[in-house]
């Protein structure tokens, strides 16, 4: 499966984002991902256990904090790599009614990595795979 969250119809809630990297083992996670990873290799290097780098990484990237992308190979054992999906997050508040507290809302906002061509040909043959 592969998860692109920058293709999500709905972006994700400002409570998804903030509670997300409300946790000190998800920002390790984010911090070590200078390039795509696997969970296990993620879990070695962040020193947190297997199972709960996979709750992690499963709320990042519910958060559109993270794409997931899978390696196929030819023994059959596909591997699931994760990336950070973001250059920056920006949460903001908008004025709303003039002294009107309860109008008041939350707003976040992704800036987003250019697509390589690499990441434009594993959507395309994602899709085609899903149409057979």
């Amino acid at each position: 499966m592969v998860r692109d969250p920058s293709r999500e119809p709905e972006p994700p809630s400002v409570d998804e984002v903030l509670d997300a990297l409300a946790d000190d083992a998800a920002r390790r996670i984010v911090a070590a991902l200078t390039e795509p990873k696997t969970a296990s290799e993620l879990s070695e290097e962040c020193d947190i256990p297997l199972s709960t780098t996979y709750r992690k990484l499963e709320k990042l990237t519910d958060a559109s904090l993270l794409s997931e992308s899978t390696d196929i190979r030819r023994d059959g054992q596909h591997t699931t790599r994760y990336s950070v999906s973001f250059d920056a997050v920006t949460v903001s508040i908008d004025d709303g009614e003039e002294g009107d507290a309860d109008r008041r809302e939350f707003d976040v906002e992704f800036s987003r990595p250019e697509r390589t061509r690499d990441e434009r040909l594993a959507d395309l043959w994602s899709e085609l795979r899903e149409e057979t």
